[in-house]
């Protein structure tokens, strides 16, 4: 790589706002790790459920920075640097570092939710291999946050025409938060694309979406903050 490049990848990467930055770059340093030591890393910073005996209470913060793969990361990351950047430099660098982990932490209550109806029916069908598996299964990914980000763009720029790159489709940001939020619906309640916490996309947007909506109510969404 040129030293052109190089200076062009150096500038871009230092005019992304402050906490786009450095949840991108927490990101890939955790994915790093897990790739020198899957097995520590996931048993101690991925998502268990709350009674599963590898659970830890920080998980409730660490898997939103654990990933289970490249693509996994990759598009997560795409997505968080291409509209982060976006929303980050619309409300303000506190109010977006909030936002970020509210619908995080929102998504893991809803998946978390799920997981103990399903517990429950489970252990009510004397279904013992169903509860190991909800005792067993990491939750990994930045995903619930994701989703989050994608509403809160949609919410303040809802005519803004997005066009994803296969299939090659081009549709106002409003129109595709609500596919996307009826696809994760439609496949959580059917159990489609197992392995996939579809509920926990779904709880990102819920509440990103109240929260968006409470800020606007109280006119506080363009409330700006000193953060470079």
């Amino acid at each position: 790589m040129s030293d052109f490049q190089n200076t062009r990848l150096g500038a871009f990467w230092y005019n992304i706002p402050p906490v786009t930055r450095n949840l991108v770059a927490i990101n890939v340093l955790m994915f790093i790790a897990t790739l020198i030591d899957e097995e520590f890393m996931i048993s101690t910073f991925a998502m268990f459920y709350p009674t599963s005996r590898w659970f830890h209470p920080w998980q409730i913060l660490t898997h939103m920075f654990m990933h289970g793969g490249f693509w996994h990361i990759f598009f997560n990351m795409y997505t968080l640097t291409m509209f982060g950047i976006v929303l980050e430099r619309a409300i303000g660098s506190k109010k977006f570092l909030v936002y970020y982990f509210i619908t995080g932490l929102g998504a893991v209550a809803l998946h978390t939710a799920v997981q103990y109806f399903q517990v429950n029916i489970a252990f009510s069908q004397d279904n013992f291999a169903a509860i190991q598996r909800v005792l067993s299964t990491p939750t990994v990914g930045a995903s619930g946050a994701i989703y989050g980000i994608l509403i809160g763009y949609a919410m303040m720029y809802p005519d803004s025409v997005l066009t994803l790159l296969f299939p090659p489709i081009s549709l106002k940001a409003k129109w595709f938060v609500l596919i996307f939020a009826g696809i994760e619906l439609v496949t959580g309640v059917t159990g489609t694309l197992d392995g996939v916490a579809h509920f926990a996309h779904l709880g990102g947007m819920l509440f990103g979406w109240l929260l968006m909506l409470w800020w606007r109510k109280t006119g506080r969404i363009y409330e700006r903050d000193n953060w470079i």
